[in-house]
C-alpha cells in the first residue's frame, strides 16, 4: 500500500526504461507489477500504449464473483482490467487479515475459474522456524492452499519466509534451498506438472544478494517486496536473474 496513481506509473516507466538497456532481457525473464487496485487502470493504460513487456497483477481478491459484498473485487473485475495474476494468501494477508488456507485456496480457485494465475504465497514465522515446525507449517499450507485443478500454467508458488520479510534478514541459501526442494516435492502430491510450475523467494531479496540466491535449485524468480519500490533495484535483480 504505496505511493499515488501517478507514482505507480512512473515506478513500471522506469522499470521499463533500465529494461530496453538491457538486450534481451524479456527473453531471459518475465516482468511482472502487481499495483495498488487504484492504480491498476492508469498503469495497465501506460503499459499498453508504450507496448512495454510487462504483466500486469492484482495483489489480491475475493471468492465472489459479484454481488452484495462491499469493498471486495472480484476476479473478474481484475481480468477485465487487465491483470493475468493475482496474489494471494500473501503473509500480510494472512496475519493483518486473519486469512486461512482454506479462505486462500477458495480465492485461488476463483482466480482460475476467472482467468487469472494465482500466485499462492506460504511461509512460516520465526517462532514456528525456532520451534522446528517450519516444514510442517509449508507442507500444510500447501496442502490446504492449492485448490483442485491447478497447474503449472495457472498457479505459481511464493515462499516468503515471514522473518526475513522487510527485516533485511534473507534466509541463507541452505535454508531456502531445503524449502523449495521441499516444496517442489509437495506439488508432486498436487500437480501432474509438478516440474514446471513456478516456485518464488521472496524474503529481503535485493541486487546484493539476487545472484546468490537464484543460482538456487528451484529458484525460479521472486517475490519482491520493498526492493521494487525502487525501479533501480527491481531490475538490478532481475539483471542478476
Amino acid at each position: 500500500m504505496n505511493g499515488s496513481a501517478t507514482g505507480a506509473v512512473a515506478l513500471v516507466q522506469g522499470i521499463a526504461s533500465l529494461m530496453a538497456n538491457e538486450k534481451n532481457i524479456t527473453e531471459r525473464a518475465d516482468f511482472l507489477v502487481c499495483p495498488a487496485f487504484l492504480h491498476l487502470s492508469p498503469v495497465r493504460n501506460m503499459i499498453e500504449h508504450q507496448h512495454y513487456d510487462i504483466l500486469l497483477g492484482a495483489q489480491d481478491c475475493s471468492v465472489h464473483d459479484f454481488g452484495a459484498y462491499t469493498g471486495d473485487i472480484a476476479p473478474a473485475m481484475l481480468a477485465d482490467s487487465g491483470c493475468q495474476y493475482v496474489i494471494v494468501g500473501h503473509s500480510e494477508r494472512r496475519e493483518n487479515h486473519e486469512e486461512t488456507d482454506t479462505l486462500v485456496c477458495a480465492k485461488a480457485k476463483a482466480a482460475h475459474e476467472s482467468g487469472l494465475k494465482a500466485i499462492i504465497c506460504v511461509g512460516e514465522t520465526l517462532d514456528q522456524r525456532e520451534s522446528g515446525q517450519a516444514f510442517d507449517v509449508i507442507g500444510a499450507q500447501i496442502k490446504a492452499s492449492v485448490p483442485e485443478g491447478a497447474s503449472a500454467q495457472n498457479t505459481v508458488i511464493a515462499y516468503e519466509p515471514v522473518w526475513a520479510i522487510g527485516s533485511g534478514k534473507a534466509a541463507t541459501p541452505e535454508d531456502i534451498a531445503a524449502m523449495h526442494d521441499f516444496i517442489r516435492e509437495k506439488m508432486k502430491e498436487k500437480l501432474a506438472d509438478y516440474q514446471d510450475i513456478r516456485i518464488l523467494y521472496g524474503g529481503s531479496v535485493k541486487p546484493e544478494n539476487a545472484s546468490e540466491i537464484f543460482k538456487i535449485k528451484n529458484v525460479d524468480g521472486a517475490l519482491i517486496g520493498g526492493a521494487s519500490l525502487k525501479a533501480e533495484s527491481f531490475v538490478g535483480i532481475a539483471k542478476a536473474a
